[in-house]
């Protein structure tokens, strides 16, 4: 056994010292729960930096990436979606990631931006992995949040579904919803390692180490995992990305913005991005040949690029 890897794979097994995880109550009171981490001591404060996982996603599963950012200064801070992670669940079966509409989501990140841009030292970045990426694209779009810059990893643009195209989706979920299907899991059961499929893997990441980490974290601490999505998850984000599709939305951004993605994205439509980035005013796009959709949790090879990437974007336009 390599003793150091082994040591070096155990510090994303735990929570950072200096990292608070802690649940507050939304604008509606709902538990949502978030972290707050300061950068070192010792290190100038680069700004901050408001990160948001996926679909299913929670806290722990990004602390090596947030590791990185906290070690050049930026001041961190996110919260666990509504419905997943330590946040207060929708459904009886915790099991389920559902949804009805994805403007619940928004409202509550457009409620913490605002908090975040008053108490914390700018320069101020979102940032946002896939549906996480999805729902910062829509709050700068819609709602124009003063922020500097803003990073989106694999963003949720539109579904990765094989042959069948956007539409059908869209009307199959709706059509599940009708029938009484809204609050069923789409496919699949449970949210423990046991019951993750065999393409899952293959889908999110070549590491086998960080796929390995997040199983470990699903088994240790159920509560925070989730399982397949509803159909009312799926009918609630394939109107989202509708909305964000719609003819003179994205051109209206004008915040400086790095969009990283893959061309073998099993989860989510590469092609969807490669033309949002054309229609998004100064957006910058990089494309990872090696990649898949957890770019952030991919192998070394293909990791440090991409925070490399984003580090020289935050340089460059933020100065």
């Amino acid at each position: 056994m390599d003793v150091a890897k082994d040591m070096d794979r155990r510090a994303w097994r735990t929570v950072p010292a200096g990292m608070i995880v802690d649940v507050a109550p939304a604008v509606d009171g709902w538990a949502l729960r978030g972290f707050d981490w300061a950068p070192p001591a010792d290190v100038p404060v680069r700004g901050s930096l408001l990160f948001q996982g996926g679909r299913g996603d929670f806290i722990e599963k990004y602390i090596e990436a947030l590791t990185h950012w906290h070690h050049r200064g930026w001041r961190l801070t996110g919260f666990d979606w509504r419905g997943q992670g330590g946040s207060g669940r929708f459904l009886d079966d915790p099991a389920v990631g559902h949804a009805d509409s994805f403007d619940l989501w928004l409202d509550d990140l457009d409620a913490m931006v605002g908090r975040w841009l008053a108490e914390s030292p700018g320069p101020h970045v979102l940032a946002g992995h896939s549906m996480g990426g999805h729902l910062v694209l829509r709050l700068l779009a819609e709602r124009r949040p003063a922020v500097d810059a803003a990073v989106l990893v694999s963003p949720m643009l539109g579904f990765s579904a094989g042959p069948l195209p956007a539409w059908a989706v869209r009307l199959i979920a709706t059509a599940a919803c009708r029938i009484g299907l809204a609050e069923r899991a789409a496919w699949g059961g449970g949210r423990g390692p046991e019951a993750m499929p065999a393409h899952r893997e293959r889908n999110l990441t070549h590491s086998a180490e960080r796929y390995a980490d997040e199983l470990w974290w699903r088994a240790q601490h159920p509560e925070l995992a989730v399982g397949a999505p509803s159909w009312g998850w799926l009918r609630a984000g394939a109107e989202s990305m509708a909305r964000l599709a719609a003819p003179g939305v994205l051109e209206t951004v004008r915040t400086p913005l790095l969009i990283l993605g893959t061309p073998h994205d099993g989860l989510v439509d590469s092609a969807a991005i490669v033309r949002a980035a054309g229609r998004l005013p100064g957006a910058r796009l990089r494309m990872f040949d090696d990649g898949a959709h957890e770019l952030l949790r991919e192998t070394d090879a293909v990791r440090l690029p991409a925070l490399a990437a984003i580090d020289a974007f935050l340089d460059e336009a933020l100065g």
